[in-house]
């Protein structure tokens, strides 16, 4: 092997590496780009979920994937609505770790509600959960015969008990993971004089 040869094998291998690289700099602007944008996303997260909800009528077909989507988008929920730091552990466990936690005693000082699950990452594992069902139901590979009811009824059976679940440990550790309808304390206007002493 000349090394004319080792050079170009070294460049051609050396490329592919630079090509993903930007490629991923490229997505990563664009989901910065985007962040700001919150109703626009899930605008399009609610369009794709109803295209891939019309595919999959018209094609009567791909109900595995459809059920396996729809445990995944609930999974997301859940973790969207659990705090970051479960108040269900022991108290002592917590006590040296770092950061704001859910208040468990009505003497305790207000800490804010923390997700285990980032608004903007449930959007874009939502989206990108959407888009990766969509591309299996264009293979027949992936379109599994099965009785379609009794996924519907397990999932039904399934959504019950998570979200009875959640909603208990929300109200026996007093916390709400929304913001509509908290209360919103105001400080005093800044008149814009500096008191000096």
């Amino acid at each position: 092997m000349s090394a004319a040869e080792a050079t170009s094998s070294d460049t051609s291998t050396g490329s592919s590496p630079s090509v993903l690289t930007g490629l991923s700099q490229r997505y990563q602007k664009f989901l910065d780009d985007i962040t700001r944008y919150r109703l626009l996303r899930w605008i399009i997260a609610c369009l794709l979920v109803l295209g891939y909800a019309v595919r999959v009528y018209f094609l009567q077909g791909w109900h595995i994937i459809s059920y396996a989507l729809a445990i995944y988008i609930l999974n997301l929920f859940i973790l969207f609505l659990s705090p970051k730091i479960d108040p269900a552990f022991d108290d002592d466990e917590w006590d040296t770790e770092e950061g704001p936690s859910l208040p468990t005693k009505a003497s305790e000082e207000f800490r804010p509600f923390i997700r285990r699950l980032p608004e903007f990452k449930f959007w874009h594992n939502l989206s990108r959960g959407v888009l990766i069902a969509l591309l299996m139901t264009c293979f027949d590979m992936f379109n599994i015969p099965v009785f379609w009811p009794i996924l519907v009824l397990y999932f039904i059976l399934l959504f019950t008990v998570t979200m009875k679940r959640q909603i208990t440990h929300m109200i026996k550790y007093r916390y709400l993971p929304f913001s509509y309808g908290k209360r919103r304390y105001k400080g005093k206007e800044d008149t814009g004089h500096v008191i000096q002493q």
